[in-house]
């Protein structure tokens, strides 16, 4: 599945991911809430992620579902991130990340264990 996710779609998303299987008009009222949209903005919101296949409205009751995880949508935003501002090096990303920072021994403890485990 080929998309762009879009800050105003990761918040419905958001929404979804938090609570799971939502009605139209519940989602409105966390956007609401948590982003200050109106209902048609969200209604609007969902129907693009409709179309994207980011979510799905099942019958009966008109369930809104988040389709991909949220795990699946961070490893796809952070390989776009690695893609476009790290010529896909994801060594360059670790730097960038690290980059002046002092590390704990357990913090490097750990950074060493995923290492391995890449192997």
């Amino acid at each position: 599945m080929e998309y762009k996710i879009f800050d105003s779609e990761l918040k419905i998303l958001e929404i979804l991911w938090e609570s799971g299987p939502l009605s139209a008009k519940e989602v409105a009222a966390a956007a609401a809430g948590q982003v200050g949209w109106s209902k048609t903005t969200t209604y609007t919101m969902l129907k693009k992620c409709v179309e994207k296949g980011l979510v799905e409205r099942t019958e009966p009751g008109f369930l809104c579902r988040a389709l991909p995880t949220r795990a699946e949508v961070r490893r796809r935003e952070t390989r776009d991130l690695i893609d476009r501002m790290y010529g896909g090096s994801p060594d360059l990303l670790v730097a960038s990340l690290l980059d002046g920072k002092t590390l704990s021994g357990e913090e490097i403890a750990r950074l060493r264990r995923m290492v391995e485990e890449l192997k």
